[in-house]
């Protein structure tokens, strides 16, 4: 038979098997209403080690259900080449190991502040904004993703014993597009690849986006942070019918690398809340709605929101419930402005979000609160918390062992060098994140005139004739950045390099900041997008090289790397170890005194950016990633202090903010 949505669902009462419809004004599982109380919880932000531990904490606050998007670039980094599919099965099956239900937002956008909002960029590169729409290119590439990653899904549905209850079209569309053809084909081809459970949509309680983003036929879900009533009012002036559910209640918010941030959060990996974005309606809750600074919501006036949302009989999904870590340098960026079409807001590593379960997967005052209001929804008493995981034994210092230049490093591990009448941009050189080195000469002999970059994004450390310059900022973002700090938007001097007499030879390492996941601006190019100019004369003829974040974890590929002497803080890529003693594993922060900007790996595995802007002043270091003895350590800095490159062997360079770079050091 079918649900009221169109859903296939299974009727056989197999053992294991589960019966969940949409019903008029409930969901209903196995022919009685249920309240779906879920959480989100997003496996690729979470060490699998700790899966476990997080869905257990869920459960103790209350939850029923847990929710978790599916990021289409982690999976597919090239087109083509899909990797650790299984890992979302394997998660599904925790989550069903825990007697949870589970929610699942497979995209193709997921937007998260993640990395493009999960597009790849081999897709967004070449269409642009023909992206969400019925472009057949656009909608191959969807149905190659949906083919790989659904049967890790479609296996897992409750009409199949597994836990999965819903899944859903697209995500928050109506703030975004009006492309209905789009979104009927996604519903279509969602079931042709085998989901028979409920299908839905999330948009924000606002009639443009629901018109925009509802699908007929589909349940439709709202995603809001307060005055659920309100919400709802407007969701059933377009759905009389059906269950209400806030999809996403977003109980606290993100935080931007921001250098003037005053300190203001409580993250465990020191993620000070950075303010959150102006969001326009339906997403976010923009600067001071809730009364807190940037991230940081109170626990009191959470909790009354989200006993508004029961009061409503509405089902709910916390979001976050554990925000966890953008491991690998996935954070993606916002821009500013209440169309988010203005400066660049790129996304701190933390995604703590102030959730009531913390990044080190600690239950906080939210957690208890939250606890409080959940419990009268609860068929039996809740269980009690988990037994807290294990933290690091001790300081320890990471002993650096090696260095090696940036050219050695881009040389060694990059891309081929690809000559080029214009800058190609990251996405024609195949670089979803990292860094591209440009080489381009000034001819001469002439005259000092001002040497400009247009369309940069984001960041770029430049060199004239092997001396170092200004560093730049994205045009809208800032201009030049003499202080290792994001520059004020709308500066005259944008891009300005400054007055460069022919012939000379520059270059310019321009960084991804991370691609905007919401907006207008999502999937716009990364590098050098507009030129460099001399004057008014573009500068032609250019030798870039890009260097992914991915090729420093092939271990071989490190070895062969020509390491000197260290230079500690200085750029280029750090080698080193740190020693865990016996019984002293677990859950550490990683803290990086005096250095600039750049990624780090313990064991292996990739920790994300670190920046001395802020707020974040640590990166939080999982226990899984180490083990008794030697942990390998490697630190790519990517801006160093101005001279470093000049400090002799073994010298401490000295970071933008004018302090010595200092051995990095794992701390409990």
């Amino acid at each position: 038979m079918r649900g009221k949505d169109g859903a296939v669902v299974d009727t056989a009462g197999d053992a294991g098997r589960r019966r969940f419809v949409v019903g008029e004004r409930e969901f209903e599982l196995d022919g009685r209403p249920v309240r779906l109380l879920s959480g989100a919880l997003h496996y690729f932000r979470v060490h699998e080690g700790h899966w476990d531990h997080r869905l257990a904490m869920l459960r103790a606050m209350g939850l029923n259900c847990v929710e978790t998007y599916v990021p289409w670039n982690l999976h597919e980094p090239r087109s083509g080449e899909f990797r650790e599919l299984a890992a979302l099965g394997r998660f599904l099956d925790a989550v069903g190991r825990a007697g949870l239900l589970a929610i699942v937002r497979p995209g193709p956008y997921i937007c998260a502040e993640w990395e493009n909002g999960g597009l790849p960029h081999w897709l967004t590169g070449p269409l642009g904004r023909r992206v969400r729409t019925r472009d057949p290119r656009y909608l191959r590439a969807v149905d190659a993703w949906l083919a790989a990653v659904l049967p890790q899904v479609v296996a897992r549905q409750c009409d199949r014993g597994g836990p999965v209850v819903m899944v859903q079209a697209e995500n928050e569309y109506g703030s975004y597009g009006s492309d209905a053809v789009y979104l009927a084909w996604l519903a279509d081809r969602l079931r042709a690849w085998g989901v028979t459970v409920p299908l839905f949509t999330s948009d924000g309680p606002e009639d443009h986006m629901l018109t925009g983003g509802s699908v007929p036929g589909l349940t439709a879900t709202v995603n809001f942070g307060s005055g659920a009533r309100e919400a709802f009012a407007t969701l059933r002036r377009h759905r009389p019918d059906g269950p209400l559910m806030c999809m996403e209640f977003w109980c606290g918010w993100f935080s931007h690398w921001d250098p003037d941030a005053a300190g203001t959060g409580r993250g465990p990996a020191s993620a000070d809340a950075g303010e959150g974005p102006d969001e326009g309606p339906g997403e976010g809750p923009g600067e001071g709605q809730y009364g807190g600074e940037g991230g940081v919501r109170d626990a009191e006036d959470a909790a009354a929101a989200l006993a508004e949302i029961l009061e409503c009989g509405a089902s709910v999904n916390i979001y976050m419930a554990h925000g966890g870590t953008s491991f690998g340098g996935w954070a993606g960026a916002n821009r500013g402005g209440a169309l988010q079409d203005g400066a660049l807001l790129p996304t701190v590593t933390s995604y703590d979000y102030d959730a009531p379960v913390d990044e080190r997967g600690r239950p906080t005052a939210k957690f208890w609160r939250f606890r409080e209001v959940l419990a009268p929804y609860a068929d039996s008493p809740l269980p009690e918390p988990p037994a807290p995981l294990p933290v690091l034994g001790g300081a320890a210092e990471v002993r650096l062992t090696g260095w090696a230049s940036m050219d050695a490093v881009v040389d060694g591990l990059g891309g081929p060098e690809v000559w080029s009448g214009v800058p190609p941009t990251f996405e024609e050189l195949d670089v979803d994140r990292g860094v591209v080195r440009y080489r381009l000469s000034v001819p001469g002999p002439r005259g000092p005139y001002d040497l400009r970059v247009l369309g940069l994004r984001d960041r770029a450390v430049t060199f004239v004739d092997g001396t170092p310059g200004p560093v730049l900022c994205d045009e809208a973002y800032g201009g030049q950045d003499t202080a290792g700090a994001a520059a004020v938007s709308g500066r005259d001097d944008a891009g300005l390099i400054g007055p460069v007499a022919g012939p000379a030879e520059v270059e310019l390492w321009v960084e991804s900041l991370g691609r905007v996941n919401y907006g207008p601006r999502l999937g716009e190019p990364k590098g050098i997008t507009g030129g460099v100019l001399h004057e008014r004369q573009y500068l032609h003829g250019v030798r870039a090289r890009g260097l992914r974040l991915d090729a420093v974890e092939d271990t071989a590929a490190v070895a062969g790397l020509a390491f000197e002497a260290p230079r500690v803080g200085a750029r280029g890529l750090h080698r080193g170890s740190v020693v865990v003693p016996a019984g002293g594993v677990g859950d550490a922060l990683l803290e990086l005194p005096g250095w600039t900007r750049g990624f780090v790996w313990v064991g292996g595995f990739p920790l994300g950016r670190y920046w001395s802007a802020g707020p974040q002043r640590s990166l939080y270091v999982p226990g899984p990633c180490l083990r008794e003895g030697a942990n390998e350590v490697l630190i790519l800095e990517l801006e160093g202090a101005a001279p470093s490159g000049d400090a002799p062997d073994g010298a401490a360079a000295t970071g933008t903010g004018g302090r010595p770079a200092e051995a990095p050091r794992l701390i409990p």
